[in-house]
């Protein structure tokens, strides 16, 4: 079966959307042609040489992975740097490669929430929801047609707050207005004021679901000309963000959790603060580089917060309020690739990803 790369790409970011990833970083599709049509896709955390010659011995002609091969900008490609190289490589043998990076990590169903399933979180919840995405559609159609505009705008993704879904606010009165000859209206005459019972539907929906939601609201409207509003809200919207905080079912002792980490993640090795003489239960976390959360995991009263590559004064945030645990950036984050995979096979169903049997994790340990 063959596939658009467009397509393999598009699925990724129906769940988190280009616009979700943060300024310095560079997700989405970087070297290839969109239109191409391939057979076999390669899910990998880094794309390094190795991992390129992995995507050509099973003739995949594209690889997904989490980490962008291209992050800064290249001024040559040239044989002189891994990324070069990886770049020069993947040109020479037609082999796209794409990226869901940080949009990934800032979405609920991503890569923390795959690192909660893991270590069996519960009552999970973004850890710093973002501030300032969300918008407010209000809409008039007439009374008669409510009920289909509203359904349209639901199922296009707007109306959620929370835990619940198909939220609006609806008000009825009355609309004016008058045709001109040109136009071809559904109610009324042209060239006469026309007075038509209406309903105002006012609902909410993050910003990089207006263009969908618009699309939708307007296919299923009755009349020529929309009305619409879109305002700016000031909301959290507490579906995207960074990290993770959640309940372990049954409190456990320090060393039983640091047990269950290792264990985890495969690895024997955590680096972490001055313990404290309390059962851990709730849990904070984000993938990867997260020492910027320290200060919301504290506020969150977490008893413990995992991360990985924390400075040796990042330790000292710590202040007595919860444990800091190092466990490692390619250990927190080699979830990844199934969670990638997975969400291919589910946009895609009659098309499964390979998974890299690549370790591409650049951190050794002697023990």
């Amino acid at each position: 079966m063959e596939i658009k790369i467009s397509e393999i790409v598009q699925s990724l970011h129906e769940l988190a959307p280009l616009s979700l990833q943060e300024a310095y970083d560079n997700s989405g599709l970087l070297i290839g042609d969109p239109d191409k049509l391939v057979e076999r896709v390669l899910v990998s955390l880094d794309v390094t040489e190795a991992v390129l010659d992995e995507a050509i011995s099973k003739r995949c002609g594209l690889i997904v992975s989490h980490h962008p091969l291209i992050f800064r900008g290249l001024k040559h490609i040239t044989p002189a740097s891994p990324v070069e190289r990886a770049v020069l490589k993947a040109i020479q043998n037609d082999i796209a490669i794409a990226s869901a990076h940080t949009n990934l990590d800032n979405v609920m169903h991503g890569v923390n929430g795959r690192i909660a399933d893991k270590i069996g979180l519960e009552q999970i919840s973004i850890l710093k929801p973002v501030e300032g995405l969300l918008k407010k559609l209000v809409t008039f159609c007439p009374s008669a047609h409510a009920e289909k505009v509203r359904t349209a705008i639901f199922e296009a993704g707007a109306g959620h707050i929370g835990h619940y879904d198909c939220c609006s606010y609806n008000l009825e009165g009355f609309g004016t207005f008058r045709a001109g000859g040109e136009a071809n209206p559904f109610v009324g005459k042209k060239n006469e004021i026309h007075h038509e019972p209406e309903h105002r539907i006012e609902t909410i929906l993050p910003s990089y679901l207006v263009q969908k939601v618009l699309q939708a609201m307007i296919a299923a409207h009755p009349y020529e000309e929309v009305a619409y509003d879109i305002y700016p809200l000031q909301n959290t919207f507490n579906k995207v963000g960074a990290g993770m905080v959640g309940q372990l079912k049954q409190p456990l002792s320090t060393e039983d959790f640091f047990r269950l980490v290792g264990k985890t993640f495969n690895n024997k090795v955590l680096r972490h603060s001055l313990t404290i003489d309390k059962p851990i239960q709730r849990v904070a976390l984000c993938g990867g580089s997260g020492a910027f959360l320290i200060s919301d995991a504290k506020a969150s009263k977490a008893d413990v917060f995992i991360t990985a590559d924390l400075k040796y004064h990042d330790f000292f945030e710590a202040d007595g309020k919860l444990i800091l645990v190092d466990a490692g950036h390619f250990e927190t984050e080699q979830f990844t690739k199934e969670l990638i995979g997975d969400i291919i096979k589910k946009k895609i169903p009659n098309f499964a990803p390979l998974i890299s049997e690549v370790n591409t994790n650049a951190v050794h340990y002697f023990f």
